[in-house]
C-alpha cells in the first residue's frame, strides 16, 4: 500500500500545479461525446468525494460494506466544471485528495481486507478499492495531460 500511496502523493504534487498552467481554450474544448479536459479534472473531484466517503464509511459502518454508485454525467454537469475557475476547481480537487493520502496512511493493515458489496454483487476489498482509485486517477490525469 505504501508504494501506491507514493504514486498517489506525487501525482497530486506534480498536478496540483500543472492543471491552472494549462491555456482555458485547451481546458475547455469539448469533442462530440467527451468530456473537456476541465470536466475530466471535475469528474475526478466527484470521485474524490464520493471515495473519501467510502474510505470513511467503512470504518463504521455495517460489514460487508455496501457500495453506492453515483451518476458521473449528472454530477459533473450539475457542478457546472466547465464553468468554474480552473484554481478553484483545482485546489478543490488536490485538498479532498490530500485528505484521501492522509486517511490512506493512517488505515489500520486489518481495515484494508474489510469486504465491500458492489452494485453487481461482486465483492473486493478496501485495499483493492484504494488502489483502484489511484489507478482511475491516473488514468484520467493521463487524459487531460494528452
Amino acid at each position: 500500500m505504501q508504494t501506491a500511496i507514493l504514486r498517489f502523493e506525487k501525482l497530486l504534487l506534480e498536478n496540483g500545479t500543472y492543471f491552472p498552467t494549462i491555456t482555458q481554450n485547451i481546458l475547455e474544448e469539448r469533442k462530440p461525446g467527451k468530456w473537456s479536459k476541465k470536466e475530466i479534472l471535475g469528474h475526478l473531484t466527484d470521485s474524490a468525494l464520493h471515495n473519501l466517503v467510502r474510505f470513511t464509511e467503512i470504518n463504521y459502518l455495517e460489514k460487508p460494506y455496501q457500495h453506492r454508485p453515483y451518476n458521473q454525467i449528472d454530477l459533473v454537469n450539475l457542478n457546472q466544471y466547465q464553468e468554474m475557475d480552473i484554481q478553484e476547481l483545482t485546489q478543490l480537487w488536490f485538498l479532498l485528495n490530500k485528505q484521501i493520502v492522509k486517511l490512506m496512511k493512517s488505515v489500520d493493515e486489518k481495515v484494508l481486507d474489510y469486504k465491500i458489496v458492489l452494485s453487481d454483487e461482486s465483492v473486493i476489498d478496501l485495499k483493492f478499492l484504494m488502489t483502484d482509485y489511484i489507478e482511475h486517477l491516473e488514468h484520467h490525469i493521463n487524459q487531460i495531460k494528452s
